[in-house]
């Protein structure tokens, strides 16, 4: 099956996370070798057969995102940032403000291949990030949260000019502001999408709504279904200041 990958040097510049047995990935070998990771996952991903959910037993393991979500007007953000404080876990929640392109490739599947890239703008040589999301799963009653693949990599700053070779094109950009907490294996972002009005230039911003974005997520191995419940349990404890939910996406289309 072929995607319209194209090989090209800029394959080679970039890196990722991954550690291996060649070198690092800074080397000339492992600039060649952490390119073909890249290429190969991205590959992995688009050839996979559907995800089922049964507990992994041995080879590769199916990392799965399970996640609730909802919505805070903006004059109820500092009661919620209080909320969480006491429910978290004790340290002080992380800020962030990251710039996060989302990237389309159109090949023989029915529906477009979708790679999202995100840097942190406030965090001088922070990686970037390349992110896949598969699609969610909500079927089952008993699950208490949505379910979908997940697969998030370190890559050096040329990440957009990769993708841009291998035939993806750029769909959207928006940038995102917003806390970070954590409780256990559970993380809590609470954050605001910022509309970019010049095309590339994060200066040139204004706020896509009066609420802040709340999402409950934990990233797991495929089966592990009971961490569902310790998200609901915890998304009770938040109302009625925030409704935490299993929101299909496709009914926001």
């Amino acid at each position: 099956m072929s995607f319209g990958f194209k090989a090209t040097a800029a394959a080679n510049r970039v890196w990722t996370s991954v550690t291996f047995p060649g070198g690092s990935c800074a080397s000339p070998v492992g600039r060649s070798v952490c390119s073909s990771v890249v290429l190969n996952l991205i590959r992995g991903i688009m050839e996979a057969p559907p995800v089922t959910m049964m507990p992994v037993t041995g080879g590769t393991i199916n990392m799965m995102e399970y996640l609730l979500q909802g919505s805070v007007l903006d004059h109820s953000l500092e009661s919620l940032i209080h909320r969480l404080r006491g429910l978290c876990d004790n340290m002080e929640p992380e800020t962030f403000l990251d710039h996060e392109m989302v990237f389309l490739l159109k090949g023989q599947q029915a529906s477009p291949f979708v790679l999202r890239a995100r840097r942190s703008m406030d965090r001088a040589g922070a990686p970037w990030h390349l992110r896949y999301l598969g699609q969610p799963e909500m079927g089952d009653k008993n699950r208490h949260a949505l379910v979908r693949n997940c697969v998030d990599i370190a890559t050096s700053e040329n990440l957009t000019d990769f993708l841009m070779e291998m035939g993806f094109r750029m769909d959207h950009e928006f940038v995102a502001k917003g806390h970070l907490f954590r409780k256990g294996i559970m993380k809590v972002v609470v954050y605001k999408i910022f509309r970019i009005l010049v095309p590339g230039n994060t200066d040139s911003t204004e706020a896509l709504s009066l609420s802040y974005l709340v999402e409950l997520s934990v990233v797991a191995p495929a089966g592990q279904d009971m961490v569902s419940d310790d998200m609901r349990n915890f998304a009770e404890q938040l109302k009625p200041l925030v409704h935490l939910e299993k929101i299909d996406p496709k009914r926001l289309m």
